[in-house]
């Protein structure tokens, strides 16, 4: 009988239990149940926490590998022996052939299929044998006196029913006969005197089950049905165990992972590597927390934005400390049968401790940690606490396992509390969005292993990629290389073309005769030689591909393909707008400056000065005059993290989700400083609060002024908030430490507006100006003085469509001009279908505010 797969046994339990059985402790008859207990107290720190039931489960079946592996070493020597005495006989009794079964009545017996070689070996010899009748009993005995070798005879029907054992010179002889087939069985057994007195059922034991499957269906009566029954009950069982046991090994057996991330493969997180280095201590020297006394950090989160490199730094922290990692995505762990899922985390940590030291990692952990007093199902919070249990199981005393539970999550604050106590995941690690030096960092190590020049800027590429996590700068890099790759094979076509191969030129032809058509547009002739390039299968020379390297104008065309993650968390990538952009505002400009760049560039000067709280910015003044331009290029010209919020899309109508959105912001702004706020149309977040008002506008500026100046300080997080309406903003709002600067952004002056005309038409470049064209005498008209810079836009956008306008009319009476350009005309026209935005009235009620504000 072949064994069963001991692929889940435990070697060294397997060890520990031989050991067990030959100290003699248990005698002739062992307790499974005991011997699992006693090895339970004897190693009482690998097994003591184990379960009583699964335990004894798993000793049994170690045990009866151990038991069917000494049977068949048994019947193997038994077998050898049998072996070399068939030799020996027959060489001795060669006289005996003589003594044919020609006149035999033994019948022809078909060659049955043998289960191993002592029972090929005893059905050769029962073959071979005696044929004549057990009635020549004293030939038998003569034969058994001059030869050794075991003799089987076959049916006959002169032998009594019950023939008692005989021992005859030559050894024991077992006369085993059924009550209707009277079948004999002879067994020589002469090499074992010792075992004479030795019951025949041990003896019968040692035969193969194939030779007593004949004798099974001989038997008749209810006795051999109830046995048979009774042997497919313990088939049944054994079935049913062994489906327990693989159950139970593949929900535990979750693959030890070694890691070859190490720390230097994680770029632009030293401050979070550093603070990673001091709590790993205790994983190198436990000994050192076990002489103070001091329990070890046991859990750490991680929590950042998708793609930050959360599962990255877990992966590197266990290549670092060189541990097996035990990965599992939260989602795994829930099971649709009530006790699974939690079955399943305790052999999750079962496993960790049985492999300590090492690593736990649970992916997205927030799938199966929510607030209990929130959770929709009973099964959620027997999750929670079965999790809690685990973790702190792992500090019970002098057992304490050398394990480190990581857990990842883009929302700790959906966590369970209990979770985040000290002893638990009592560490925070938030990993943010990476600001400009980070971010170079991060392409610094992406770009090891790839092809760039020598003279490759990655300041500034990191400048251009605002708000870009690792993920995105990965994709960067990848999108880049396939640009670089177009434009290489785009090159290689076109110098094919300049200087064609006489015998490529029948294959070659041209791209439009093979598809009938001619390429009318640039698009289609781009698509004729992307084409070309798919259909020519010839590999690329090692000449041309020499100089085959990612150059940065790559990397600038990539960016128009990749959406960094930032935008789905509430980021705004900066557009392109600089200062130059901006005509005029030259004093709120220097102000600006001051409030928010210049404590990002010179950090030391102001906390040598004590100006560690960040200001807040009101820009105020009527719609158009560019105050959302303001904030953009504030954005861009100091290269930080810029988070735009419309005032109205936080308000929510459920009761707490408007204060839960505020909380939001400031929190992902805190995790990515430093940081700008832009809170545009501040005006409807936070109005002028009464004592009659108790509704939800009230709470959200309640809790506008505790993340702007409460408890907790704002560390490099830099408001900026834009409104049309000061002053029915709440007064607390522009109390020093919050919006504590109040600038006014007011209607442009002449000088002011032909700086922004300067600006908008790029100098008269484009759109191209005639020479009558005065932008001076434009921004000093009368027509002008209620103008913001929106109205000035809308003036020279009118004007330019005046000029189309007029060109196609020549066109159609065939008078087509070469250059299409702006005349006076044109302005004169457009001053008539464009109107202020501001009235009179408002303009004389916006003068009244900047001279209150002044005040």
């Amino acid at each position: 009988m072949k064994p069963r797969s001991a692929v889940f046994v435990d070697a060294k339990l397997k060890q520990r239990v031989v050991q067990y059985l030959s100290s003699n402790r248990c005698g002739k008859y062992v307790d499974t149940g005991i011997l699992a207990s006693d090895l339970q107290r004897m190693y009482s720190i690998d097994y003591g926490r184990r379960k009583r039931n699964a335990f004894r489960i798993q000793v049994e079946k170690i045990f009866n590998i151990i038991s069917h592996e000494k049977e068949l070493k048994k019947l193997t020597e038994l077998e050898d022996k049998h072996l070399t005495k068939r030799a020996r006989q027959d060489e001795e009794d060669e006289y005996t052939e003589s003594y044919s079964d020609d006149d035999s009545d033994v019948e022809d017996y078909t060659d049955p299929q043998s289960a191993n070689h002592m029972n090929s070996s005893l059905l050769s010899l029962y073959r071979k044998g005696n044929s004549d009748s057990i009635s020549n009993t004293p030939e038998l005995e003569q034969r058994g006196a001059t030869s050794s070798a075991p003799l089987l005879t076959s049916k006959t029907d002169s032998i009594p029913l019950k023939t008692p054992a005989r021992e005859s010179e030559g050894g024991w002889f077992i006369d085993k006969t059924l009550d209707e087939a009277r079948d004999s069985f002879f067994l020589d057994l002469s090499d074992v005197k010792s075992n004479r007195k030795k019951p025949v059922s041990e003896i019968q034991n040692l035969k193969d089950s194939s030779l007593l499957e004949s004798d099974k269906k001989q038997k008749g009566g209810p006795k051999g049905k109830g046995k048979k029954r009774k042997k497919e009950d313990l088939q049944e069982v054994d079935g049913e165990i062994e489906d327990i046991l693989q159950k139970k090994a593949k929900a535990r057996g979750l693959e030890l992972q070694i890691s070859s991330v190490k720390f230097e493969d994680v770029g632009g997180s030293d401050a979070t590597l550093k603070e990673i280095c001091k709590m790993l201590i205790h994983m190198r020297h436990p000994e050192v927390y076990h002489h103070l006394g001091v329990v070890p950090p046991r859990g750490v989160l991680l929590h950042g934005p998708p793609g930050c490199g959360k599962t990255l730094l877990a992966h590197a922290i266990a290549g670092e400390l060189d541990l097996p990692i035990l990965k599992v995505a939260a989602p795994e762990i829930v099971s649709g049968v009530s006790g699974e899922s939690e079955q399943k985390l305790r052999d999750l940590f079962d496993q960790a401790v049985s492999n300590a030291p090492c690593i736990v990692f649970i992916d997205e952990i927030d799938a199966i940690t929510p607030k209990r007093e929130v959770a929709s199902k009973d099964m959620e919070r027997r999750i929670v606490a079965q999790l809690l249990t685990c973790m702190d199981d792992l500090n019970n005393g002098a057992t304490t396992a050398r394990v480190l539970v990581i857990g990842a999550t883009n929302r700790p604050d959906s966590l369970d509390p209990a979770l985040r106590r000290a002893g638990r995941f009592d560490r925070e690690i938030c990993l943010g969005i990476p600001d400009e030096a980070s971010r170079e960092r991060i392409l610094q190590t992406l770009c090891r292993k790839l092809r760039l020049p020598d003279t490759f800027d990655f300041c500034h590429l990191a400048h251009l990629t605002p708000g870009f996590v690792g993920a995105d700068l990965m994709a960067l890099c990848r999108e880049a290389a396939m640009c670089a790759v177009n434009r290489v094979l785009m090159k290689h076509q076109e110098q094919q073309k300049k200087n064609p191969k006489t015998e490529d030129l029948p294959s070659e032809g041209s791209n439009e005769e093979r598809l009938g058509t001619e390429p009318t547009s640039q698009t289609q002739d781009e698509l004729q030689n992307l084409l070309g390039l798919l259909r020519d299968q010839d590999p690329l020379s090692e000449e041309q591909m020499q100089g085959l390297c990612i150059e940065l104008n790559d990397f600038v065309v990539a960016l128009a393909s990749v959406q960094p993650s930032a935008k789905r968390e509430g980021f705004v990538t900066v557009p392109n707008v600089t200062w130059a952009d901006i005509g005029a505002l030259e004093d709120i400009r220097e102000e600006l400056i001051m409030a928010i760049l210049a404590p990002v560039r010179n950090p030391d000067q102001f906390r040598a000065l004590g100006l560690v709280t960040p200001a807040g910015i009101l820009l105020a003044g009527p719609p158009g005059c560019g105050k959302t331009l303001l904030a953009k290029a504030v954005a861009n010209e100091s290269g930080l993290n810029f988070i735009s919020v419309k005032g109205p899309e936080l308000l929510n109508m459920y009761v707490g989700e408007s204060e839960r959105a505020v909380r939001q912001v400031f929190q992902r702004a805190k995790n990515s400083a430093p940081c700008v706020i832009f809170f545009d149309e501040v005006d409807a977040l936070c109005p002028r609060r009464s004592d009659r008002e108790t509704g939800a506008s009230v709470r959200v500026v309640n809790q506008l002024l505790t993340e702007m100046d409460g408890l907790e300080t704002r560390q490099q997080v830099f408001i900026l908030a834009a409104t049309n309406r000061p002053d029915i903003i709440d007064p607390a709002i522009l109390r020093p430490g919050r919006l504590d600067k109040t600038l006014f952004v007011g209607l442009p002056p002449p000088a002011d507006r032909a700086a922004i005309l300067k600006t908008i038409t790029k100098n008269g470049t484009k759109p191209p100006l005639d020479e009558d064209v005065s932008l001076e005498a434009i921004a000093s008209d009368l027509r002008c003085n209620c103008y913001t810079g929106a109205d000035l836009s809308a003036l020279v956008r009118e004007a330019s469509l005046c000029a189309l306008r007029q060109e196609m009319t020549r066109q159609k009476s065939g008078n087509r001009t070469d250059k299409l350009k702006i005349s006076h005309t044109h302005f004169e026209e457009a001053f008539k279908k464009v109107k202020p935005s501001i009235s009179v009235k408002e303009q004389m009620m916006y003068e009244a505010l900047k001279k209150a504000l002044s005040e």
